[in-house]
Order: structure tokens, then sequence, then C-alpha cells
């Protein structure tokens, strides 16, 4: 038979929906059978039982004499078994007196499946044997395309099922986090605020929230935070960050204080490969825009002056988060004036490349910041990540975007 057809045939039949791998073995063995074309009369199932180091029989069917189907070959007394998990698929005589006496006298076995360990030595997990009338080396290739076809099937399906699991599991992470951030949009006393993050994987490193500060929601915090490396352990990381956040924000500590705490918990639950920058401020009723804040290792945000088209560097006043558990942290000012802008960014943003290996850079998000300094929140913040995704679409590097901007209209 055609060995291409022969394993098109056994991959077609083998693809079907099955509620079992067994169930799948056993199709396929009962319609190889049914071909007339490939010579086999009959067939057995093996499956390794690794508590009890033996193949125990699975399935047996067509025009051969049946054994006990509790019938077991221990692998230390079948040395045929090393052999099958050294070559695959192997012709032999029979030696076993039981299979003997059923008139099995020779006999074509074949390994599927993956290997498993049994004391240092590997073993297929399951053996298919044949029976023909004619063992010979044509066969052996016809078993060893069928066992391939099927190993290849088995392997397919898991790889299938874990990645269905996989996705579950980060569909369920990145509902999650999304239930963490916050709303986009947010109003406070003279403030308006739009946040987003964009990450670069299903989940991310970024976080932004605005917390409010306070029984009377005297004051509101807005955080920006960016946690070292991409993905699952990162986005854990920064779900822990922001959390730890939320919580302490209802002690009302100072902002010094704050930051100082946010470091330590950094430093002890996480490994110490690991850390975070953060941006934190906090905006108030204050009638002359007086706008706290703490900056540890962030990338410096802009604050433009609407009358003056002036940019003032919110630079960092502590080191990231994590390494250094005794870290001291200032605070810092500013103050808003009607008009005034504050755009606060992850390095995603920055750091984003075109084909080119050229990063988007500061120098481009602040002529966009001058040029729609007149627009609502929503609309510079969507402007600059726009702008970020055309630069950077044929680029090869891509990290977790975000971006809060703070306007003060009244």
């Amino acid at each position: 038979m055609d060995q291409k057809k022969l394993y098109k045939t056994v991959e077609t039949i083998a693809n079907q929906n099955f509620s079992s791998e067994k169930e799948m073995l056993i199709e396929v063995i009962n319609q190889i059978i049914d071909k007339e074309e490939i010579y086999v009369n009959g067939g057995r199932l093996w499956k390794l039982n690794l508590k009890e180091e033996a193949y125990n029989l699975l399935y047996q069917t067509g025009n051969v004499e049946k054994i006990d189907e509790n019938f077991q070959i221990i692998i230390a007394r079948y040395p045929m078994f090393d052999l099958i998990a050294k070559e695959r698929t192997i012709l032999g005589s029979e030696t076993d007196e039981e299979l003997r006496s059923k008139g099995i006298f020779k006999y074509s076995a074949s390994g599927v499946g993956e290997k498993l360990k049994v004391d240092s030595k590997s073993y297929y997990e399951y053996i298919l044997a044949l029976n023909s009338g004619n063992i010979d080396e044509e066969l052996r290739i016809t078993l060893n395309i069928i066992a391939t076809a099927l190993t290849s099937q088995i392997k397919a399906k898991r790889y299938s099922h874990s990645a269905k699991v996989l996705k579950a599991d980060l569909d369920k992470a990145r509902e999650l986090q999304k239930s963490i951030l916050p709303e986009h949009e947010y109003k406070f006393q003279n403030y308006m605020l739009f946040g987003i993050t964009d990450p670069a994987e299903i989940v991310g490193g970024d976080f932004f929230d605005y917390l409010e500060v306070g029984d009377e929601q005297e004051r509101l915090g807005v955080t920006i935070g960016d946690a070292a490396s991409k993905g699952v352990a990162a986005a854990a990381e920064a779900m822990y960050i922001s959390g730890a956040l939320r919580m302490a924000c209802n002690f009302e500590i100072k902002i010094t204080s704050l930051m100082k705490r946010m470091n330590q918990l950094v430093n002890k639950i996480f490994a110490d490969d690991k850390f975070s920058s953060l941006f934190y401020g906090e905006l108030s009723r204050d009638k002359g825009g007086l706008f706290l804040y703490s900056n540890a290792g962030h990338n410096p945000p802009f604050f433009i002056r609407s009358k003056s088209d002036e940019i003032i560097y919110l630079n960092p006043t502590g080191p990231v988060l994590g390494p250094s558990p005794h870290a001291k942290y200032t605070v810092e000012n500013i103050n808003f004036e009607i008009g005034d802008v504050l755009l606060i960014y992850s390095d995603g943003i920055t750091d984003s490349a075109n084909e080119e290996f050229e990063g988007y850079g500061e120098e481009r998000i602040i002529n966009l910041l001058r040029k729609n300094k007149h627009l609502s929140p929503k609309e510079i913040t969507y402007s600059i990540l726009e702008d970020v995704v055309k630069f950077s679409k044929d680029g090869k590097y891509s990290d977790d975007k975000t971006l809060v901007v703070i306007k003060r209209v009244m």
C-alpha cells in the first residue's frame, strides 16, 4: 500500500471526534483490519502500567483466539519491550507460553504515544500488535507508518487540549486584570482624566489606577506601574502592587510612607530579579491646583503649561521598587492652572520601535502633546497611542503601553 496514502488514511480516521484515546486507537485498529489491501486479520492493543511496570491488555479483535482480558506482561520478563523502545517496530517469534498456546508464534509490534520512564528506561505508552499471514518487512513498514500517524495524532490532541486549558486560564487572567483596572474616563473636582493600557501579550505588567483617598473624596491618587518583563509573571506582580496600593490608600498615609511600604513589600514578596517602577501622585480640592507626587524609577511624566508650552519633567524621586529595601523616597509638587496637561506613560510608548529599530522616543510625544493640548484627555491619549501603533507596526519590539492624561478644565 502507498505509504503516504496509508499515513493519511490513519490520520483521517484518528482525526475524528473521540471521547478518549482508547476509543480512537480501537477505531483505527478496527478499520485497518477491515481494509483488504493491508493484509491484517487481527490485532491487540497494550497499555503501559507504570505502577506495576507491565503492559496490560487494553483491546483485542479480529480473527485471532482471544486471551484473558486481564492478561499482563511484566516488562522485566520481556526483552522485546526494550527493542521496541529502541526501534519502534519489530517482528519476532513469540516466547510467552500462554500466548504460544493461543497459536501466536510470530508477532509484529510497534510503540505508540509518548515514552515514559520505568526504572531509568523509557517505554512507549501503548504497544500495537497486529496479526497477519505475512510477518515480513512490508508489514513492519506498514505498522511503523500506522504507529507514527497515531503518535502524531495523540500528541496533537494533547497539545490542543493543553492549549485550550492555557487559553482559558489566560482569558481568566485577562478578565481579572481588566476588572482591576478603573474606567478609562474619570472626573475629579476641576480635573478630567483618561487612562488606557495596551498589553503586548494577553496579559501585561503595566497598570494604572485612580484611588479615592479620604472618606469624603478629598484627594484622588493617580498611579501608573510597570513591572519588569512581560506576560503572566509581570501581570501577577502588577496585580499584587495594584491591590496593595488600593488597600494602603484606605489608611490615608503620607506619600513618602506609602512608597516606602510598597518598596518593602515588593522586595519581600517577589524574587530578587523582580522589580517595578511606580509613579504615584495626588490631586486635591486645592484651588491653586496642587499636585503632590513621588516617582519610584518611572520614566518622567510630561507636564505642559497651556499658556507657554513649557514642558516640565517629573523626574524620579527614588529608585524602582524591590532591589533596595531601605530606599528613601521624597515628594515633589507642581501646580495645575486651567488648560495644563499632565501625561503619565510607561516606557512601552517611548521604546516602541519601527522596522529600522528606531525608537519612538520622547520628542514625538512632546510634539503631539503641544499640538493637541487643547483637546480632551481622551483625545490626547488616543492621538498618541494611535501614532505609536502606526510608527511601530512593522517593528520587531513590542512592550506593554499605558497612558494616563490629566487635564485641569476649570
